[in-house]
């Protein structure tokens, strides 16, 4: 995400490199290059504009520490001023109420269904809700179907009326089910449209004045840039609502509107999409997202998805395999589904510092995994059990098995014993003190 105004800002910023003071002089290039990275992100004018005079007051006459160079006082400088753009300070969900009702809004094509669902997922799994959802899109082809997939697959109730036009009924009475049945979470997905029009806008204001939600959501996709912003203000002028939704975060975003958005509607970003699977939901941290933005990854991210998958029983009869050598390519193939629900190869490696500078020009295929998931599907579970027992005529069958050659065989097999050689290093309290530190990051 952001990859082209990182790039563009890493470059301005690497202008002051070698200068022992800032000043006018040496800060207006860098400035200048800011805010031209900026406005190419669809940042609006005057935003840039304010941003690079505020970098500018703050850094004028500095005197550089002895621990820092002049580069890396403007990074700084930069970051906290990015954080500060995109809201300081992370807003999390109002679950007021009894119960809790969540109004999604948005135009159609924003991802606002799939975020309904993945919003649901979240609060189950992390907040342990219990989540109705209820399709009030009335107007679009199979919308209502599209909700009772999505709920189908985070296992969350769908309310619908089928037969019933009207939106304001339906949520009226999918509030009174969700009282009766034990409900303590209601999201409510509205229609959207192509473009902003007076009928949408009266329908979604009259739904938000009967129900009252505790939390409305405005959904956006982050790929629109500065569209997205000026479609946020009109929004928010009818509803007032509480916080934004980007979607989308891991396609070819500019990131305009992420950038943008806090300054124009003065409402938090409270969460962003960052994938297709229902687990793809992050809560917006501004200062994280600055590091980000600078190549200076996102580890204590990074920490807390590793620790989603984790799992201490597992982890304990894994620790026990190690010990006696007994690690086999069963246990590889469930650490690679742990790394696989973490999310996109290409997103996790970005939340690695450095890592995303380094590897940007190099196409990372989340299928990767694939080939070796083949070799050791094709592999009896005496021989996934005892690598040991796999010799040349094991691996010819292997390879011809799950379509790969015998190099492909060897290569698994050496990278397996790597690991398996790193991890029974990690037994010696390496590994425990490692886990320890990351702990103490969160």
């Amino acid at each position: 995400m952001f990859s082209n105004l990182s790039d563009k800002l890493d470059k301005a910023l690497h202008t002051l490199k070698g200068h022992g003071k800032i000043t006018e002089i040496n800060v207006a290039e860098t400035l200048k290059e800011v805010r031209r990275a900026l406005l190419d992100a669809d940042v609006n004018f005057k935003i840039a504009k304010e941003f690079t005079k505020n970098v500018q007051t703050k850094a004028i006459g500095q005197n550089v520490l002895t621990t820092l160079n002049p580069g890396q006082l403007m990074v700084k400088l930069v970051k906290d001023e990015l954080t500060a753009l995109m809201g300081g300070e992370t807003v999390g969900v109002n679950l007021g109420g009894s119960p809790t009702v969540i109004l999604m809004s948005g135009l159609q094509g924003s991802g606002k269904t799939t975020f309904s669902g993945k919003l649901a997922n979240y609060l189950k799994t992390k907040k342990t809700k219990q989540v109705l959802l209820v399709g009030c899109d009335v107007y679009r082809p199979a919308a209502i179907n599209q909700l009772q997939v999505v709920g189908a697959q985070v296992g969350v109730e769908v309310y619908a009326e089928i037969d019933n036009k009207n939106p304001v009924e339906i949520s009226l009475n999918a509030i009174k089910y969700a009282k009766a049945n034990g409900k303590n979470v209601v999201i409510i997905d509205t229609a959207g449209r192509l473009a902003v029009d007076e009928a949408m806008m009266t329908e979604i204001s009259n739904i938000h004045k009967a129900v009252k939600p505790q939390e409305t959501l405005f959904v956006v996709d982050s790929m629109t840039g500065q569209d997205a912003v000026n479609t946020a203000k009109a929004f928010n002028d009818i509803l007032n609502f509480d916080g934004v939704v980007l979607t989308k975060l891991d396609g070819d975003t500019r990131g305009g509107a992420a950038l943008s958005i806090k300054s124009v509607v003065d409402k938090p970003i409270k969460f962003i999409g960052t994938g297709e699977k229902m687990d793809a939901i992050d809560v917006f941290y501004p200062d994280r997202m600055a590091d980000r933005i600078l190549g200076m990854g996102d580890v204590i991210s990074l920490v807390e998805r590793a620790q989603d998958q984790y799992d201490e029983e597992e982890a304990r009869k894994l620790q026990k395999k190690i010990a006696k050598n007994q690690f086999g390519f069963d246990d590889f193939l469930t650490q690679i589904q742990q790394i696989k629900k973490m999310g996109s190869m290409k997103d996790l490696i970005g939340m690695i510092p450095g890592a995303g500078k380094a590897m940007k020009d190099i196409d990372i295929d989340d299928n990767a995994f694939k080939g070796i998931e083949a070799i050791i599907h094709s592999m009896t579970p005496s021989e996934r059990s005892t690598p040991s027992l796999i010799d040349v005529n094991r691996k010819k069958r292997i390879a011809k098995g799950s379509g790969t050659t015998i190099q492909e065989v060897n290569q698994l097999m050496k990278q397996f014993e790597q690991m398996s050689k790193m991890m029974k290093m990690m037994q010696g309290g390496g590994g425990k003190k490692m886990m320890q530190m990351m702990q103490g990051m969160k």
